[in-house]
């Protein structure tokens, strides 16, 4: 029983070989993609012979091969979408695929032929390929209103409003007339946005002693009247 285990140990050993999986690779569509592969090249009589398949590595060969070498140069090419690209010399047999797809999406084995039984060199790799990310953000844009004074081309100047609340009609100040219109000196008088004039306090306030000095008048006016009546 024990010899019988031993010996299927040691077929599935031989068998399966030397294999490195679990390898992901990710790109996206449209560019170029390598998928990495090398083996140990010392001197000229370790270049071999190696081989690209498109699922697991086999017991022998590649599934699906897409690419074949020599050890020197590409011996067999099932499509220009894939090339090595390294140099095959010193071992560096890393796949290109070139303009990448979803398609090309899945198990990649890379296949390295040594002499003797049973000793390839079989790395299974993982490709994932995906569309690219398109962002979704909308650019931000910076508009400002801007109004240039007359005659000129380069000042320009920010549109302010001013809102003005409400008044009632017997609130509401009266238009300047008289002396102050089309005269240039009109210093107490201010114009608001709406154009109705305003009179400032030092009028108002020469306004109401003119209406006091006119009632002092009256009043003297009238006990003048009274005392030539009375004598």
């Amino acid at each position: 029983m024990l010899s019988y285990v031993c010996v299927s140990w040691i077929l599935l050993v031989l068998f399966t070989g030397p294999t490195v999986s679990d390898l992901v690779v990710k790109g996206e569509v449209g560019q170029n993609v390598i998928v990495p592969c090398t083996y140990s090249v010392q001197d000229t009589t370790d270049i071999t012979s190696m081989c690209w398949g498109r699922d697991s590595c086999p017991n022998s060969k590649c599934s699906q091969p897409i690419i074949w070498t020599d050890g020197w140069r590409v011996t067999e090419q099932h499509s220009s979408r894939y090339l090595l690209q390294g140099n095959l010399l010193e071992g560096n047999v890393s796949l290109t695929i070139v303009n990448a797809e979803e398609g090309d999406s899945g198990t990649y084995c890379c296949r390295v032929e040594h002499w003797g039984w049973f000793n390839d060199q079989k790395t299974n790799l993982e490709v994932v390929i995906k569309k690219a990310r398109i962002s979704t953000a909308s650019p931000h844009t910076y508009t400002s209103e801007q109004t240039s004074a007359p005659g000129s081309t380069s000042e320009s100047f920010f549109t302010i409003t001013d809102t003005w609340p409400l008044v009632s009609a017997s609130e509401a100040p009266q238009t300047a007339s008289g002396p102050c219109s089309g005269s240039s000196d009109c210093s107490d008088v201010t114009t608001n946005p709406q154009n109705t004039s305003v009179l400032l306090p030092s009028e108002q306030y020469s306004e109401n002693g003119l209406y006091i000095g006119m009632g002092s008048c009256a009043v003297l006016v009238v006990i003048l009247i009274l005392a030539l009546y009375l004598t």
